[in-house]
């Protein structure tokens, strides 16, 4: 298991939980002794910090009552865990034992965002949801005590594992939501009950489990059905499948819709965007003025992005100055877009850092990012993108066209759908295909030099952050530039 663990103890003046209030939401009983004030949430005990309410949750590899006596161990301030293992561990410290431990923390979450007075808002997407998502943190932070789902907790026990850690106090939520098969996003969105709901685009991803992306787009739309009486929904009017959404947010009974994109129609429009080597200067005609402001991170999707975040602050009724100039300190997320300057043998060269996932739409923008930005040579490094069920082969081959189009100088590959790529690749810009990442860290290491623009990217299970991490710690004078 490897989630994140909530926050210390010392981070809230008064505890996230009291050991009475949490009956009721967890409908559980008591086993030992009364626990003491709850202050975070943990479901994993390597990161679990003292004073933390553990769920034990069974997953596909681990259980979590494997786990207890060292969750106390660690400080747990209490556990929760079901029926058959509770007498097992009725001696490790004070139990709530319940039916199912997972639907106990859905039980809190429902809790949480029903005691709660914050703006909540919800953000799906293809492409861009967590960097969506860390904008809006970042926006809304700079307003008021803003609480939003940590690393990429967008799934059934990563929704209800951030709800159930936000403080009363709230005064902004965020909350990723992500979906592999349909049906998925429809109890998550029920639990966040969002006041604003962004979809950030639809993209042919995740084809293993559907028929076509307009099934993918009629499944990204159940995010419509949690929103509060008189909602807003948020679309990108440049996607193709923009009627649909409307369509599906209207049936869906949103208050109001707004939109983004560069379309000439789009409520938040994208008029000019000059990229700098780590930023972007972004001009957009939002709510019928036109305002300019810096981007503190490159990449046209990235821009496009940043006006969605900043039709929810104009929803949640933020001065639109104060949040576009705030986006000006912003960074992408760890493995999505972050830029290093390393230093080669015979000088500086470049890397992005695009390793935490890849479909089809992100590796295109991504590419199309290295395009834009000046450099000597620039080199993609690009593994299996992952889900794509029989389009695979054909829709990694179709990415030479991306690389042709934003003039990319030398191309790596690993992975066996990758090599369907490799194999449709001009024969000078081939470096080396190898089955898979580890193999190739050495021959990339080997291959770039001072003036390079290194891009690496795949979908996370093909393991490219090896290669990141590899060109990191051979070459030193590394320094954080975006």
């Amino acid at each position: 298991m490897s989630q994140e663990s909530a926050l210390a103890p010392e981070a809230y003046i008064e505890p996230l939980w009291t050991p009475l209030g949490l009956f009721a939401p967890l409908r559980a009983r008591l086993s030992g002794a009364m626990p003491q004030p709850i202050f975070g949430i943990s479901i994993d005990t390597r990161t679990l910090m003292p004073g933390d309410l553990f769920f034990a949750i069974r997953g596909e590899r681990n259980d979590g009552h494997d786990h207890v006596a060292d969750a106390f161990a660690k400080g747990a301030a209490a556990a929760v865990v079901d029926e058959d293992h509770a007498d097992r561990l009725k001696e490790t410290g004070p139990l709530y034992v319940v039916r199912d431990v997972l639907r106990a923390l859905e039980g809190l979450a429902v809790a949480a965002r029903a005691r709660t007075a914050a703006r909540i808002v919800a953000v799906t997407g293809s492409v861009g949801k967590t960097t969506t998502k860390e904008a809006l943190r970042h926006v809304l932070s700079h307003e008021g005590a803003t609480h939003a789902s940590a690393a990429s907790y967008n799934n059934h026990w990563g929704v209800p594992l951030t709800l159930a850690r936000m403080p009363r106090d709230t005064r902004f939520g965020v909350i990723e939501i992500g979906m592999n098969h349909a049906g998925e996003i429809l109890p998550l969105t029920g639990m966040a009950r969002p006041h604003v709901a962004i979809i950030t685009t639809v993209a042919p991803v995740h084809l293993e489990f559907f028929d076509s992306v307009e099934a993918i787009a009629d499944a990204k739309a159940e995010i419509f059905t949690g929103l509060v009486p008189g909602g807003v929904a948020i679309l990108n009017a440049d996607n193709p499948h923009y009627e649909r959404l409307d369509a599906a947010a209207r049936a869906a009974g949103a208050g109001h819709i707004a939109t983004f994109g560069a379309d000439r129609h789009a409520d938040a429009r994208l008029i000019d965007l000059t990229m700098g080597e780590a930023d972007a200067r972004v001009t957009a005609r939002i709510g019928g003025r036109e305002l300019t402001y810096r981007l503190g991170a490159p990449g046209r999707h990235v821009a496009l992005d940043s006006l969605a975040v900043l039709l929810s602050a104009q929803a949640f009724g933020l001065d639109l100055d104060a949040a576009a100039a705030s986006l000006a300190t912003f960074e992408v997320p760890a493995g999505r877009g972050r830029r290093f300057v390393l230093q080669a043998a015979d000088g500086p060269f470049s890397l992005i850092d695009e390793s935490y996932n890849a479909n089809p739409a992100s590796v295109a923008a991504a590419l199309a990012l290295v395009g834009s930005l000046r450099a000597e040579r620039r080199i993609a490094i690009l593994g299996d993108m992952l889900e794509l069920g029989t389009l695979g082969p054909a829709l990694h081959a179709a990415l030479a066209e991306d690389i042709l189009a934003n003039r990319i100088d030398l191309v790596f590959t690993a992975g066996p759908l990758m090599k369907s790529l490799f194999a449709a690749l001009p024969p000078e810009t081939r470096g080396i295909w190898r089955e898979n990442a580890a193999e190739l860290e050495d021959s990339v290491a080997a291959a770039v030099r001072a003036g390079d623009l290194v891009i690496v990217k795949g979908s996370n299970a093909s393991r490219m952050s090896a290669i990141v991490a590899a060109l990191k710690t051979r070459y030193s004078g590394e320094t954080a530039s975006a």
